[in-house]
């Protein structure tokens, strides 16, 4: 598996990551949590790297799920996890910087591990100044309980602000061929700055999957039709998936810049993992920057 460098800091990953959204539910259509650890398990052994999680993400059932597939190959994988400060009564400097000190502590439990790679405050607490937020996260880092740290979808004021106590590594947030708002001031200010950016839903929330009869584009929709019929084709032209030109793209753009689609089938997660080998040219790039 190809590997990228996120931040200056150095950390290397997987250049396609993989989100563990919502894999711990049990019952159709999702998969059972022996089945989604056979999963995660095939994908260490594919190479896969990087690994994405929150506490946030069924209430704390990823992490578990997470920690259990992960723990066998600890020292091998990259762990990113995300501390969302909305979660639970926080108000005010102290009490949100307690809080986040003991959700660190339960997602270090939950994941069964001494330290996370990678650390995100998810989204900003208007609560707490961003700059005692990276006071702190300094000090974690002291401690050896968190390797990296970053924001997730954060302003690039409060990322400027953060960096400047401590180097932020990565910033994690939507961007994709659907979703574009990125490109014109975030990551302008992440290559300034030498900070990566991790892509959440980078295929479009499944919009840009190969799903010709998704009901989500309606017939009113036509727009949207239209351009999902042009990337099925351009897709279908070089005999590759609609998702892998989605995922390519994104990895044309910088060489900082690593995308974490989810997936629980191994059919996606090789498709998904195999993007890293797909090769846009400088025509391809054009025409699918004119078409969406």
């Amino acid at each position: 598996m190809k590997h990228r460098t996120l931040g200056k800091a150095g950390l290397s990953v997987s250049a396609i990551g993989l989100s563990l959204t919502h894999t711990s539910r049990g019952g159709l259509p999702f998969q059972d949590k022996r089945g989604m650890s056979a999963l995660i398990h095939r994908a260490v052994e594919m190479g896969e790297n990087f690994f994405d999680t929150s506490e946030l993400y069924d209430m704390h059932g990823d992490e578990r799920l997470a920690g259990e597939a992960l723990e066998p190959f600890r020292d091998e994988v990259v762990i990113a996890a995300k501390f969302d400060w909305r979660i639970g009564a926080r108000c005010g400097r102290d009490g949100g910087l307690s809080a986040m000190r003991r959700s660190l502590e339960d997602s270090l439990r939950r994941l069964r591990t001494d330290r996370i790679d990678l650390y995100y405050q998810d989204g900003v607490d208007p609560d707490v100044p961003i700059e005692d937020v990276a006071q702190t996260v300094s000090e974690l880092k002291k401690e050896g309980k968190v390797l990296h740290w970053g924001l997730s979808h954060a302003g690039v004021c409060d990322i400027r602000r953060a960096h400047a106590i401590c180097p932020v590594t990565a910033v994690r947030g939507e961007y994709s061929l659907w979703v574009r708002r990125p490109e014109s001031d975030l990551l302008p200010a992440l290559e300034e700055t030498g900070i990566g950016f991790v892509s959440s839903n980078p295929i479009g929330m499944g919009f840009l999957a190969d799903s010709p009869e998704d009901t989500r584009l309606s017939e009113s929709s036509n727009p949207a039709r239209n351009h999902m019929d042009e990337l099925r084709a351009f897709a279908a032209a070089r005999e590759i998936t609609p998702s892998q030109v989605a995922l390519a793209w994104l990895l044309c753009q910088k060489p900082w810049i690593v995308p974490v689609p989810g997936t629980k089938k191994e059919e996606h997660l090789q498709e998904y993992m195999s993007a890293a080998y797909v090769e846009l040219s400088a025509a391809d790039m054009i025409e699918l920057n004119a078409m969406l």
